[in-house]
């Protein structure tokens, strides 16, 4: 190696070991080795894909693989990760959600185009499509009993503070009408089938209700997905006027804590374990016989540890059901036992962890509420 590359190569090894680059720029997964040498930023070899994407605006070269000139690693040196995103995250609005490496394609995707390409943050008060408390369009959604995707008129609402979606384009009443506080929404393209599926969810009579939709466009599903979020954040913000932006920001959609399948018992303890589609959302446990079944055959409230709840792995001596998976847990409440089963012991490790994080966490008063109509109810 010449002396010019060998002096090339350690001033990049000097930029590329800052602490402001030791995550990637776009979704924060730790040690990148690629960089844009047309941006400046250090990013993971999965963003570096979707930079690759947008060559007119990106070029990605790897760290370790590719040769730098002097210029491009002066150019690294005086820009970097904190310097680029001064300038493409200078105003992102509060209630935009910013994907990390664990999120799907579709958002880690467009948060990237926002960023770079529709330079969506660099300036402030910048009239954005989900941002001016109303949005309208088509989205394509799953029948209930059908399982087939249809196209659906959907309009949310600002004003109204809600989302409501109809059966025809000009029917002059909606299908449904959900206040927007009851609504969560997350990405599940693996579940739906469709790189782009998002599913809806609201309570109904205090009942979970899904919905499951798709949009051809990517860029569309996203705005979507942050209309609701900016929706819900002015609504928030009216309702609780002393909370702070972050604990309303906090309160926005968030992503199921675990979802998978587990084998289930009845309260008797002694019927046969049956299969069953598992959503653990914060502390309400569903249960469904599909995973795109609309609503769930039956919930279960997990309160804190200080209110008599807890997780245990296995299950109690004697348990007389018959099961076909071998790794149980145990989940304690005041009243009585819920028994599973799961097929690998890493997925039963996963949801003992899953429980335990909620277990650990103390109560708010709206739950012990909720806490309270569970214990109605049955």
């Amino acid at each position: 190696m010449s002396g010019g590359n060998e002096r090339i190569m350690k001033a990049l090894k000097e930029v590329w070991r800052r602490a402001e680059n030791s995550l990637c720029a776009d979704c924060g997964k730790p040690d990148p080795d690629w960089a844009s040498s047309t941006l400046g930023v250090f990013i993971c070899l999965s963003c570096s894909g979707i930079h690759r994407n947008i060559p007119s605006i990106s070029k990605v070269k790897s760290l370790k693989m590719d040769h730098w000139d002097d210029a491009q690693v002066q150019f690294l040196a005086k820009h970097g990760n904190a310097v680029t995103k001064a300038i493409y995250e200078a105003h992102i609005p509060i209630y935009y959600y910013q994907p990390t490496y664990n999120d799907c394609h579709v958002l880690r995707e467009q948060w990237i185009r926002a960023k770079y390409e529709r330079r969506e943050f660099t300036e402030p008060g910048k009239q954005l499509p989900y941002s001016n408390g109303v949005k309208e369009g088509i989205l394509w959604k799953r029948g209930r009993d059908s399982g087939q995707f249809l196209p659906r008129k959907f309009l949310l609402s600002e004003r109204e503070g809600c989302l409501k979606y109809f059966t025809k384009q000009d029917a002059k009443e909606p299908k449904i009408n959900v206040k927007i506080d009851v609504i969560n929404a997350t990405f599940q393209p693996v579940k739906i089938g469709n790189p782009n599926g998002l599913q809806i969810t609201y309570l109904k009579d205090n009942k979970t209700r899904n919905i499951f939709v798709y949009h051809e466009s990517g860029k569309e599903v996203v705005d979507w997905f942050n209309a609701i979020r900016s929706v819900q954040f002015h609504y928030l913000k009216v309702a609780f006027p002393i909370a702070s932006d972050t604990e309303i920001k906090n309160r926005l959609t968030r992503n199921f804590l675990r979802e998978g399948y587990m084998e289930k018992t009845g309260p008797k303890q002694k019927e046969a374990f049956k299969k069953r589609w598992f959503t653990l959302d914060h502390r309400r446990l569903m249960y469904f016989k599909d995973p795109l079944d609309a609503f769930a055959k039956g919930e279960v409230f997990v309160g804190s540890r200080e209110n008599g709840y807890s997780v245990q792995k296995g299950l109690p001596s004697g348990t007389q059901g018959n099961f076909s998976w071998h790794y149980g847990l145990t989940i304690v409440t005041p009243d009585r036992e819920y028994l599973f089963t799961c097929e690998t012991e890493s997925e039963q490790l996963d949801w003992i962890t899953a429980f335990t994080s909620v277990i650990d966490q103390a109560m708010t008063p709206q739950e012990y509420a909720i806490e309270a109509y569970f214990k109605f109810k049955s």
